[in-house]
């Protein structure tokens, strides 16, 4: 019984390890994009020193690929757009009450509260005491809530213009930003230019990744 119950849980766990999860985007967009744009080549705006990170230049990256399907490529030399990026992860950390039973003995006063810290949920009724059985309890967790944002916008070199302007918000459970950051971006250019002044919300499939 116990080898079968491993067993059972192990498929349960393969099972679970190869489902693809689906990231929820709002996404918001603002365009002045021209009809005709026959010079589609762009260059990255030089951030900050402090802020060109490696984490940046790996988000770059994504970006460039987005672009590149688009019709866009990047030149080093006089290109005709800017595009330049800023993203911002914030740990939002909530105390969540989960109901429980706890066991009790025969008094009605007394609850056997449990090695976890409980609150104690009171009784069915002023007039009820249930001498036997379950008494309602709560369990408090701690659970994190990522609030993650992506801006992206896409500028005239010559007059410094703005023509595209997305901003990407996601809320999740995902502790790693590179992990959901390539649904981000991808969300950023679906349906490019988007709505001038119009927000979407964007669900993206994301098959696991393989160890190895």
């Amino acid at each position: 019984m116990k080898r079968t119950m491993i067993t059972a849980v192990a498929s349960l766990s393969l099972l679970l390890g190869g489902c693809a999860t689906t990231i929820r985007s709002d996404v918001t967009t603002f365009n002045q994009w021209p009809a005709q744009l026959p010079d589609k080549s762009y260059a990255f705006e030089t951030p900050p020193p402090q802020d060109n990170t490696l984490e940046l230049q790996s988000y770059e990256n994504l970006v460039r690929a987005q672009l590149a399907r688009l019709g866009f490529h990047e030149a080093q030399g006089s290109p005709a757009l800017k595009v330049s990026m800023r993203f911002s992860t914030i740990d939002v950390p909530t105390q969540v009450l989960y109901p429980t039973f706890a066991p009790t003995y025969y008094s009605p006063r007394f609850a056997y509260m449990g090695w976890r810290r409980r609150y104690w949920g009171g009784w069915y009724s002023p007039f009820y005491d249930p001498f036997w059985g379950p008494v309602p309890a709560y369990d408090v967790q701690e659970e994190h809530r990522y609030h993650r944002q992506l801006q992206l916008s896409i500028a005239s070199a010559a007059d410094g213009k703005r023509l595209f302007d997305v901003t990407v918000r996601n809320v999740s459970r995902q502790m790693s930003t590179p992990v959901v950051m390539p649904a981000l971006v991808q969300s950023a250019f679906e349906g490019f230019p988007g709505p001038n002044g119009g927000s979407r919300v964007i669900e993206l499939k994301q098959e696991p990744r393989q160890n190895g």
